[in-house]
């Protein structure tokens, strides 16, 4: 055999969103793209907004020399310096730029973290649903997911996570806006996690970590607000990139931001800082670097994405579908109507819809609608989703 028998296994557990991406582009050829609706992937189709393609020329136009040198593995100074800008006004801390470090994207960063934290066979605590790629990073630096229930309208499960803390627990990770579900934490959450961890720190006297995966925060509604982990816990740790946030999920820029209030934060910025190196992204693109230095706080038509979520829950409502609205993100996370989500969606498919079984995100019984496409594409999918909810009901 060719590869390993891991990445065999790993192979078979990682397939659906990428099977799905496929099945949708064998499918447009087969019947033309208006007549396929595909929902698989969640590539944000919203354009970068105007002031990026500026941007973007001034700094290819830049004939400075060694501008496409190497920098610091950490990032240029002066990114690093407004990104630090931006957050102060954003988490009321205290945070300067050397606890920013720019990665590749946000997928990067936890790669990054993980890395630095953990030793071989410590536990990963993370509720699900869960973004399906944290269970494969985890384990490219040792350690083990521990996954555990959220509640049933996907909020955080505060006593379950508490009862699945050990000694061997290090860090737990939370994605808010969450992919898949749309839900955001709220500050009670948030406050109430802080405190757990507090105390099981103290108990067995050990760091526990708290990251938050939040490339979605810039993407809420209804006057919704995404908490500042920094406000609610001391050993707290952000990653997040610009993927969504300005649409530029290819050019792989984001960065991690550590709380100043972490314990022993010299040690821990500077294993985090050799890691972007030694794990091989060595630095995040630099001309990525010098665009969102200036474009802290720009986002990109939130509306749209609102205006999509709307068309969407009021279609899938009238044909029958329940779901808890999202609050956040650009996903959509319905019950199935049977028990057997990768039935269901197979009979989707049959409609040419495209959309993703909810046990590849660890909870069986749902699936994931990614609405980050053409109004047209929802508007047109609706009768078809109406077809095959009646064929269960």
């Amino acid at each position: 055999m060719a590869i390993s028998r891991k990445i065999e296994g790993f192979i078979s557990q990682s397939s659906w969103i990428r099977k799905m991406f496929e099945d949708g582009l064998r499918l447009k050829q087969e019947f033309g793209e208006n007549k396929v609706f595909d929902f698989s992937l969640g590539n944000p189709n919203i354009e970068p907004p105007q002031q990026f393609k500026e941007l973007l020329l001034e700094v290819a136009n830049d004939k400075t020399r060694g501008v496409h040198g190497y920098m610091p593995n950490a990032g240029y100074a002066d990114t690093r310096s407004a990104v630090a800008g931006y957050l102060r006004g954003i988490h009321k801390k205290e945070i300067k730029p050397d606890h920013v470090i720019m990665t590749c994207g946000a997928g990067g960063a936890l790669n990054v973290v993980l890395k630095t934290l953990l030793d071989p066979g410590e536990e990963v605590i993370v509720p699900t649903p869960f973004f399906v790629e944290y269970r494969f990073y985890i384990d490219n630096h040792g350690g083990v997911i521990k996954l555990v229930e959220s509640r049933d309208d996907f909020s955080l499960n505060i006593e379950a996570i508490g009862n699945a803390v050990t000694e061997k627990t290090k860090i737990v990770l939370i994605n808010s806006p969450n992919n898949p579900t749309g839900k955001v934490y709220d500050q009670k959450s948030i406050n109430a996690l802080g405190e757990l961890l507090t105390q099981k720190s103290a108990e067995l006297n050990r760091e526990i970590y708290l990251i938050s995966d939040e490339p979605y925060r810039d993407i809420v509604y209804d006057a919704v607000e995404v908490p500042s982990i920094m406000q609610s816990y001391h050993n707290s740790i952000i990653a997040t990139s610009y993927s969504k946030s300005i649409s530029l999920p290819g050019e792989r820029i984001g960065y991690l931001a550590v709380s100043p209030a972490a314990v022993d934060l010299v040690s821990l910025l500077g294993g985090l800082i050799l890691c972007n190196r030694i794990i091989g992204f060595v630095n995040a693109p630099a001309i990525m670097q010098r665009i969102v230095a200036k474009m802290q706080g720009i986002t990109v038509d939130v509306e749209a994405y609102k205006r999509k979520r709307d068309l969407l829950c009021n279609g899938l409502a009238s044909a029958g579908y329940r779901f808890e609205k999202p609050e956040g993100a650009f996903y959509l996370f319905p019950r199935s109507p049977i028990e057997d989500d990768v039935e269901f969606v197979k009979a989707l498919q049959k409609k040419n819809i495209l959309t993703v079984p909810g046990s590849g995100f660890g909870k069986a019984g749902y699936f994931r609608i990614a609405y980050c496409v053409d109004d047209a594409v929802i508007i047109n999918s609706i009768k078809g989703f109406a077809d095959v909810m009646r064929e269960y009901i």
